[in-house]
């Protein structure tokens, strides 16, 4: 039996992370949605990654870290206080040393990725449900609009602490329908920046734990 840590990405809590965590538990794996404080403005990354050892325990046995989209920046720190299998991205960021998330975006073009792909869907930029949940049921994508919280902008302005990243086998699941993080920008990001790590492309927009739960845990799987 592996453990799963399933890191949310910003503004969110585990309720998002419930349908793929009942996936992986019914395949007979124990998963562990952490609930990050992510409106605490004293909450720093090392934060978080408390929190997520908090979540699984001192000695989860086989241990791989999911990390969804701002789960990244949190994710790799956990592999400093617990032994880690594997860390799995799921179209999340990718963090260089010293940079922070807020600086994250202009410099790896992701704001002109975006606003291409708006262009090529003829999208309203303004359009969260479009960006986010275009792929999502409209029930489960109106009870998400209803968990999203208020993100601080601690976590987001803080540098990334490492000078590198952990020496865990990482892999990276690309959603083939998302909007914010486009197939092409990934694929030159990681090129960048994880060299070495081929993309795994999953079906899916940005939450595909919300919408394609069974694929998804059975990539993680793989």
């Amino acid at each position: 039996m592996t453990t799963f840590a399933l890191v949310p990405g910003a503004g969110s809590d585990t309720w998002y992370l419930g349908p793929l965590a009942a996936e992986l538990t019914r395949r007979g794996h124990r998963a562990v949605p952490a609930e990050l404080p992510c409106d605490d403005d004293t909450a720093t990354l090392e934060t978080y990654a408390d929190a997520v050892v908090a979540a699984v325990g001192s000695d989860p046995g086989d241990l791989v870290v999911v990390a969804h989209s701002f789960g990244g920046f949190s994710a790799p720190l956990v592999c400093d206080r617990l032994a880690v299998r594997e860390l799995v991205l799921v179209t999340a960021m990718v963090p260089a040393p010293g940079e922070s998330a807020s600086d994250w975006w202009e410099a790896t073009g992701q704001g002109a990725a975006r606003a291409a792909q708006d262009a090529r869907d003829g999208r309203d930029p303004d359009d969260v449900v479009a960006l986010f949940y275009h792929d999502v049921d409209e029930p489960v994508a109106d009870e998400a609009l209803r968990h999203e919280r208020a993100q601080s902008a601690t976590p987001f302005d803080q540098p990334w602490p490492r000078d590198a990243w952990p020496d865990v086998r990482t892999r990276y699941l690309l959603c083939r329908e998302d909007k914010l993080f486009p197939a092409a920008f990934v694929r030159t990001m990681l090129a960048r920046r994880l060299r070495g790590v081929v993309p795994e492309v999953v079906p899916g927009g940005h939450h595909p734990m919300l919408s394609h739960p069974v694929e998804l845990a059975a990539a993680l799987l793989r």
